[in-house]
């Protein structure tokens, strides 16, 4: 399963994105499932209140819930970050306990997760 990170989702819906229809073309064709996760839906349910309005779209995408063993998790990742001298957004150690703890692919532009993937993260290229 392929977790999707939210500027992915975001170039994917932006009907004027080259890069978005190449994203979701990359998706289709690994015939895998998708998803995202809570955190990244209050993301993007965020984005929509306050620009666009219209979220029926974005609440189809299935959504992983944040579990206390992901905060378990999450807590350990951005603690072992900041100790490598490679602290990350709280929001990203979350997201990656999530596709961690759920055997998910982690489909994102931002660079900050490859620090995670000493702890077994996936990243979907």
């Amino acid at each position: 399963m392929i977790l999707l990170d939210t500027d992915v989702i975001i170039e994917v819906l932006d009907k004027n994105s080259d890069k978005g229809q190449v994203f979701l073309l990359k998706i289709i064709e690994s015939e895998e499932e998708y998803c995202t996760s809570s955190v990244n839906m209050h993301e993007l349910l965020y984005g929509i209140e306050k620009y666009s309005k219209d979220s029926r779209l974005v609440l189809q995408i299935p959504a992983l819930e944040y579990s206390k063993k992901d905060s378990e998790l999450s807590a350990f990742l951005e603690l072992n970050a900041e100790r490598k001298g490679k602290a990350v957004p709280r929001m990203d150690a979350i997201v990656a306990s999530i596709a961690i703890n759920n055997g998910c692919s982690l489909y994102t532009l931002d660079k900050h997760f490859e620090v995670f993937i000493d702890n077994d993260l996936k990243l979907f290229k």
